[in-house]
């Protein structure tokens, strides 16, 4: 074994010996606030070891419904998963390291199943249902299931349903129509354009037979109506599309302005706004024209009807009487030249044959007419009146030293951006536009910066304190334990004990006091006062020994004796 060993291995007995004389040599007082500290510091140090170990803790559902959160806290209990509340009970959290594991494994046991229950009710039907009842729990699961689409979307944070199903009888001609209402809750800060209002109604039109889209009525939580109003009802949310189609008008045109200017007078040096005045009035005209025939042309013959009737006459003697008047009239014949006998002319000799013979003809004949059927539908949104208003900033020039100096524009450039302004919004006259460009010197404003907040205001640095108030507190303790009561108690147990005063030499003494005379050493029989106090304390523990425990007891305790 080497000499520094043998050292150290003697070292460790002495620094026990002078730790135990250093307690020794402490009052009461003292050990105890020794002990106090010692205790202090073990706390401190179990409270950072513990507060090291915390796990990080995530989200893992929100927005539960009690059924649910109960069903998934008994299940988290089950798999030994530890969790805690956030949000005042309406989060479920749980370490960051198990989010995604605890989320499969409730999925797997059919949790959260949600307050809203789709078709699942079909499956607990109970023998001898009514078909009131089973008509009743197929509309409540087709509404839960609709309810479930809706509320998948990403703007929608809650959904309700409702539809209304008539019954349908065969003995009733006409049938009455199914109906809907949705009743939407937006996650803060959502809106939903129309054509996603437009998409919920189809959905839920398409999901029922025989329901049209106009029969469904779409509602947010503040209660505007977001799908479009039923026909002959004049709804706000028609006014509301009329007036963004105005305004998306408007900064069409402002827009149009600002590209043909900003060119040529650089980009912030114009300020456009146009006004549009609107028709959204629906107009329909029939008209119908007739015009005779043009020119030569022959009239065209639409139909021709004639009639022709002919009543003959009673036969009347006549002739020479005799054979030959008495034979029948010989058979008519075209004649070869020459015309025909006219109607109502009997040829010579048979000129007395009858008498009361009549003939009727009628003709009647229907011509086409030039006839024109118009019909003008006019479109709603037309334009009735633009106004437009431009303001230009004065140009800038240098001056002798180099300075800007505004200067305002020239009166026929301010003409050609007229012009120009003029042709971009397509000015009519006839309608009544107006467009009005002003040069003038715009006004720079200074763009000031919003006092700071002071540090103990910023949001930050608030989370920043509170995140550091546990930890620096814990530090600033453990100093305090440190410094007041360790340190004082430590630095005296390491205080070396009060050295004996070293006997001098006799040699010294004697030579400092030489005319001093030596004491006569006492002989052993001889009674000294040492011996004299040594017999009265013998003799006063005999007569009196409460007295002598008293003194004793009080030596014990620290106490001076009187």
């Amino acid at each position: 074994m080497s000499t520094t060993a043998v050292a150290e291995v003697n070292a460790q007995p002495v620094r026990a010996n002078a730790l135990a004389e250093g307690l020794a040599r402490m009052d009461n007082a003292q050990k105890i606030k020794l002990g106090l500290g010692a205790l202090a510091l073990l706390a401190i140090a179990l409270a950072f070891f513990f507060m090291g170990r915390q796990p990080e803790w995530r989200v893992l559902y929100a927005n539960l419904g009690d059924k649910d959160g109960g069903a998934i806290v008994a299940q988290l209990s089950q798999m030994n998963v530890p969790y805690k509340y956030s949000d005042g009970g309406g989060a479920i959290m749980v370490p960051a390291d198990k989010v995604h594991d605890t989320r499969l494994r409730l999925a797997s046991q059919g949790l959260p199943k949600g307050s809203v229950t789709g078709f699942e009710l079909m499956e607990n039907n109970r023998f001898g249902m009514t078909q009131f009842q089973e008509r009743l729990s197929f509309q409540r699961g087709l509404e839960g299931e609709l309810t479930r689409s809706i509320q998948s979307l990403a703007s929608v944070q809650a959904a309700r349903v409702h539809l209304a199903l008539p019954n349908q009888n065969g003995f009733f001609r006409e049938q009455q129509k199914p109906s809907a209402s949705v009743l939407l809750t937006l996650h803060p800060g959502r809106t939903l354009d129309r054509a996603q209002v437009a998409g919920i109604v189809h959905l839920v039109a398409s999901s029922v037979p025989e329901m049209n889209p106009k029969a469904v009525s779409v509602v947010d939580d503040q209660g505007n109506l977001l799908s479009n109003p039923p026909d002959g009802q004049n709804a706000a949310g028609a006014d509301v599309q009329k007036l963004q189609y105005a305004q998306q008008l408007e900064q069409l045109y402002t827009r149009r302005i600002l590209d043909m200017l900003e060119p040529l007078v650089g980009v912030g040096n114009v300020k456009a706004q146009v006004s549009a005045d609107i028709d959204f009035s629906q107009a329909e005209m029939t008209s119908e024209q007739h015009r005779p025939n043009q020119g030569n042309e022959p009239s065209a013959v639409r139909s021709q009807q004639t009639i022709e009737d002919g009543r003959p006459g009673s036969a009347q003697p006549a002739g020479v009487p005799g054979a030959v008047s008495n034979q029948p009239p010989a058979p008519s014949s075209a004649p070869i030249n020459g015309q025909a006998a006219p109607v109502g002319v009997t040829p010579q000799g048979q000129a007395n044959a009858g008498q009361g013979g009549s003939t009727r003809r009628e003709s009647v004949i229907n011509y086409e007419v030039d006839r024109t059927v118009r019909t003008v539908r006019e479109s709603s949104g037309s334009i009735k009146r633009l106004s437009a208003a431009v303001v230009v900033n004065h140009k800038t020039t240098l001056d002798k030293n180099g300075k800007p100096v505004s200067a305002p524009i020239p009166a026929q450039q301010i003409e050609q951006m007229t012009a120009l302004v003029r042709e971009t919004i397509g000015f009519n006259q006839a309608r009544g536009d107006s467009v009005n460009l002003m040069n003038a010197a715009f006004n720079e404003v200074v763009a000031t910066e919003p006092e700071a907040l002071p540090f103990w205001q910023q949001a930050d640095k608030i989370e920043l304190a509170r995140s550091l108030a546990f930890p620096l507190g814990m530090v600033g303790l453990g100093l305090i334990v440190l410094m007041g009561m360790v340190r004082p108690a430590l630095k005296l147990m390491k205080a070396p004990p009060p050295r004996i005063a070293e006997v001098q030499p006799l040699n010294a003494v004697l030579n400092e006091m030489p005319e001093r005379p030596g004491l006569p050493m006492p002989t052993p029989d001889e009674e000294t006062p040492e011996k004299r106090r040594i017999a009265d304390a013998k003799r006063l523990a005999l007569e009196n020994p409460a007295a002598v425990a008293n003194i004793v007891k009080g030596w014990v305790n620290g106490e001076a004796p009187n």
